[in-house]
């Protein structure tokens, strides 16, 4: 738990003083019926506290001299509930296990917030997340405020004041998560490594015949049997021209003799995302055609990798990716123009349409600005990002000579800035031709 302490700590010294935190954890979700989604806790909230359990919500209140006070309201032990769906950690957990200061009862937290809010001047919340949330927040600062015009202000601890300033606390929160620590870094590592020979193993075991879902049980088994608790996000399992739409998620088609597959997929490691894609013949061989195209990608994703080091701006990634692609499109005599004009009128998007990656850590998309005062950021030791350039071309696109017809790649990796360059985390997972086809001998 010191690692959440820390966190805590440090957060704290960005507040001002005589100030209150506010954080929600995640609800159970219905599935369907009476049926839930597995629990996973809201990022934020798990960021700060490492508490696992719903219905919780975190608080800190910092007083005029800058002291910190943890206090976690939470469900209290229920021997008839905890029968059903296991124990609870309760009041005394909180403070033993979670170093919360104080703990309270979730069914009283209506009655002790406005007390918490009592005398101190600003609320940190996260804004525009949940409309439930901020109601309940404006709820309690009302009930705050109607104590201190009344009999009740005498009463309770001589309130005399109110909140009046509310500051917005998910970009103070999202910039520390940016930047990974050492324990975070190690628990991507292992999401990586995980998610990358569960790849891996797929392209040992694909076959013609299979369907799409077949793949994607493969790869969700082991990450579960290597200790993911989960995947970090909706698996891609593309065959064909399924391949050509980037977010395919159905995975319900046969794999066919003669078509490359495309799966986009990572485990999720102590709630920190993996997120690796990798394209490969279904049959073992790459075509011709598809060699071409699958080693322009590679060549642009290689030389995209090499852009991450620390001082290089976000951006440098997709521009060189880009020049790339488009001139080797333009040397396969998929586009024609010259280079410069093709970029500049985005001719490309409808080749590739996205952009160079994104930022990764525990939500596969994970929070943090890319600029700055409108300026791209630069890369700091401690970010993790993908690098995940494709070509996507569609057998609907009659603009294209037939031979290109459903071929669709991306390759993405998992990179760390490091002080002195980056590593890629899921370097284990093959992506050289000669690579990828050899695993299926």
């Amino acid at each position: 738990m010191e690692e959440f302490s820390k966190r805590r700590a440090a957060l704290a010294n960005q507040l001002q003083n005589n100030s209150v935190s506010i954080l929600f954890s995640a609800q159970l979700q219905i599935r369907n019926g009476d049926a839930e989604y597995p629990f996973r806790q809201q990022s934020d909230f798990y960021y700060l506290s490492g508490f696992p359990e719903p219905e919780a919500v975190l608080v800190l209140s910092k007083d005029d001299k800058g002291d910190l006070l943890f206090i976690l309201f939470n469900r209290t032990h229920d021997l008839e509930a905890e029968v059903w769906t296991g124990k609870r950690v309760g009041q005394e957990g909180a403070c033993k296990e979670y170093n919360a200061d104080e703990s309270h009862d979730i069914q009283q937290i209506d009655n002790i917030m406005p007390q918490i809010l009592a005398n101190k001047a600003i609320i940190y919340q996260v804004m525009g997340r949940c409309t439930e949330q901020d109601q309940k927040i404006q709820i309690w600062l009302e009930t705050a405020k109607k104590r201190l015009a009344t009999k009740q202000r005498s009463e309770l601890n001589k309130i005399v004041s109110a909140p009046d300033t509310i500051i917005d606390l998910a970009p103070i929160i999202h910039e520390m998560r940016l930047f990974k620590s050492i324990e975070e870094i190690n628990n991507m590592r292992k999401a990586a490594e995980i998610s990358a020979q569960a790849h891996l193993k797929l392209m040992q075991q694909c076959k013609p015949g299979l369907f799409e879902y077949q793949l994607e049980a493969i790869f969700n088994a082991h990450c579960l049997d290597q200790g993911c608790r989960g995947l970090a996000y909706n698996s891609i399992v593309a065959g064909g021209n399924n391949s050509c739409t980037l977010h395919y998620t159905s995975n319900d088609q046969k794999l066919m003799v003669g078509d490359l597959v495309l799966v986009d997929a990572g485990g999720e490691y102590n709630n920190y995302a993996a997120d690796i894609t990798r394209t490969y013949p279904i049959n073992g061989k790459f075509t011709q055609e598809q060699k071409q195209i699958y080693n322009l990608v590679l060549q642009a994703q290689l030389a995209g990798i090499e852009q991450v080091r620390p001082g290089n701006l976000w951006d440098s990634v997709q521009n060189i990716m880009l020049e790339i692609i488009v001139k080797g499109l333009v040397e396969l005599d998929i586009m024609r123009g010259k280079v410069k004009d093709l970029i500049h009128e985005q001719a490309y998007k409808q080749f590739y349409m996205h952009s160079s990656g994104h930022w990764l850590g525990m939500d596969v998309h994970d929070v943090g600005r890319y600029k700055t005062q409108g300026n791209w950021r630069p890369f700091e030791p401690g970010m993790v990002l993908t690098v995940e350039p494709g070509i996507y071309i569609s057998k609907y696109n009659s603009k294209v000579d037939p031979k290109w017809h459903g071929i669709g790649v991306r390759i993405e990796d998992d990179i760390l800035v490091t002080n002195d360059g980056h590593e890629v985390l899921s370097a284990s997972a093959p992506k050289k031709v000669a690579e990828i086809e050899s695993a299926r001998n």
